[in-house]
Formats: C-alpha cells, structure tokens, sequence
C-alpha cells in the first residue's frame, strides 16, 4: 500500500511485526497503512474528525486489521495496557497547547509495559521563512476566531520530554525528512484555513487577514525548508 517516506522512514528501525498498534491522530490514515506494511497483527487508527475517519474507512475498507475509532485522543474508549506500538505522526503542530499534557497521559494508560512510542513532527521554522510567516497568520485568525492557534511546533526534545514526564524512555531522534516540501497544494489548504476562520470575524478584519495569506502564499509558491524528526521511545517492561 501506498505509504510516504516519512512514514516509512520513522518506522523503520521499530519492532512492528505481529504486535497492536495505534495510530493517533489517523488523518488519512498514513501511519496506519505503514504499520502494516511494517506487519502489525491490528492497527487502532483513531481521529474525532468526522471527514478524517471516513477517508480512513474507505481507505481500510475490507480489512480487518484496522479497527476504526472515532474518538477524542483525551478520552480512549480502550482499556489500559492494549496497545504496543504507538505513531503520531504529524499531530501534535495541529494540537491546541492545553491538549498536549492531557494527550500524552491517555496514550500512556492505553500503552503495554515495554511498548513503543514514535512521534514524528515539524521543527519549528525561522521567523523569516515565508512559510513561518503565512502560518502566523493563521495562528492570528485562529485565535481571534476561537481564542486558540491553529498550529503549534515544537521542538523534538520538548515532545521527549514531554512523554518523559509520563515514564517514557527515549531511545533514538533523526530527521526524516529534509527539507520538507511545501507544495503549493499544501500552502493553498493553509490559505483555505485562513478562509475559514475569518468567517467568524467581523469583514473587514477578516478580509485582512485573508488578503495577507493570499499575498503570502503566492509570492511563495512552494518551499523546501524545514525538518521532519522522528522520536522514538520506550515504557519499562
């Protein structure tokens, strides 16, 4: 199946094969295809987005080793120690602040003495990078909109030691991709965000704000930069 570089890469230097996994955050179900690719007996792909866990559905359609769940990461409808091996992949930059602590403590209670955790995300980006900047202004719609930003990147030792908190032992870091590829696509959909957002907002603010993104994402186009890591951990067996 059709699973990315990334992905691929995160995944590589794991203990997959045979063992149940979760997948949090599913999206479209990228990290659930590669693990397995990489043999997992049964993959959990949880999201509470409703558009997410249909592309996710139709995408598994027929197999029964993935096992869709629809719910909020805060709040697993699983029991404690069912899972082995645990991504999130490109999560934690699209979760508000106050989710994060919450986040991580739930996937340690559904997490098996000895499983594996590995969260891969974005680097923060310079705050003259072009990209950083049409970003920031979706942050500012965001916020205005519902007083939360719409993307958060934190450093690969902040998520460490975040999970370190909860009992988790790291075991490796390494970039995965370098440098990432912002499409024109991708910059568009930010645009499109931005859209969203200022629906909420009174005209003028919001036409602002959108103008500015247009501004930002056109004179772009696409951009190689930034670092995608990988940070893999282990609990104590």
């Amino acid at each position: 199946m059709n699973v990315p570089d990334s992905v691929a890469t995160a995944l590589a230097d794991r203990e997959v094969a045979g063992r149940t996994c979760l997948e949090a955050g599913a999206g479209v179900g990228n990290a659930t295809a590669g693990l397995l690719d990489a043999g997992a007996d049964h993959v959990y792909a949880v999201t509470d987005r409703a558009d997410h866990a249909e592309g996710v559905r139709e995408r598994f359609d027929g197999d029964d080793r993935v096992t869709l769940v629809e719910a909020d990461l805060r709040d697993l409808p699983l029991p404690e120690g069912a899972v082995e091996v645990i991504t999130a992949h490109a999560l934690f930059n699209v979760l508000p602040n106050d989710a994060a602590a919450p986040i991580a403590a739930e996937l340690t209670r559904v997490a098996a003495p000895g499983a594996e955790l590995i969260v891969d995300d974005y680097d923060p980006m310079p705050p003259e990078s072009p990209v950083r900047q049409l970003f920031a202004v979706e942050n500012a719609a965001a916020e205005l909109a519902n007083a939360r930003a719409a993307l958060t990147f934190y450093p690969a030792d902040g998520l460490r030691r975040l999970f370190g908190g909860h009992g988790w032992e790291h075991d490796r870091t390494r970039g995965i991709l370098e440098p990432v590829p912002w499409s024109e696509s991708h910059l568009t959909a930010h645009v499109a965000e931005v859209r969203g957002h200022a629906n909420a907002l009174p005209e003028s603010l919001g036409q602002q704000l959108i103008t500015e993104a247009e501004l930002l994402a056109k004179s772009t186009g696409s951009s190689d930069e930034g670092r995608m890591y990988s940070v893999a951990m282990r609990l104590p067996a």
